[in-house]
């Protein structure tokens, strides 16, 4: 696949993540393959999924607001607390008039 057929959710996610596409896909959708082939549990799964989904909302969401979006993407990371983020967010649509 050539990279002008990228879609742009796909693009702002790391080899990890398109990996785990990839098995998702190979596997049939089956969480209890991938916690086998992974070798952890079903929860442990779930919460990856649960994780990429957000990462692919955030995308889709935020396309027209690339700052909240990398604000979304840093907490849904874990590399900044969720409540950093909500003030962060809240605060920049202050500054940017309420949209």
């Amino acid at each position: 696949m050539t990279i002008e057929i990228v879609p742009s959710w796909m693009l702002n996610l790391d080899d990890e993540d398109v990996s785990f596409i990839k098995k998702f896909i190979l596997s049939s959708g089956s969480l209890k393959e991938i916690a086998h082939q992974y070798g952890v549990t079903y929860p442990t799964v779930r919460l990856r999924l649960d994780k990429l989904i957000q990462k692919i909302q955030v995308n889709e969401d935020t396309a027209n607001e690339p700052f909240i979006a990398l604000i979304k993407r840093l907490a849904i990371n874990e590399k900044i607390e969720l409540e950093t983020a909500k003030v962060l967010i809240s605060e920049y649509k202050k500054q940017i008039g309420g949209k």
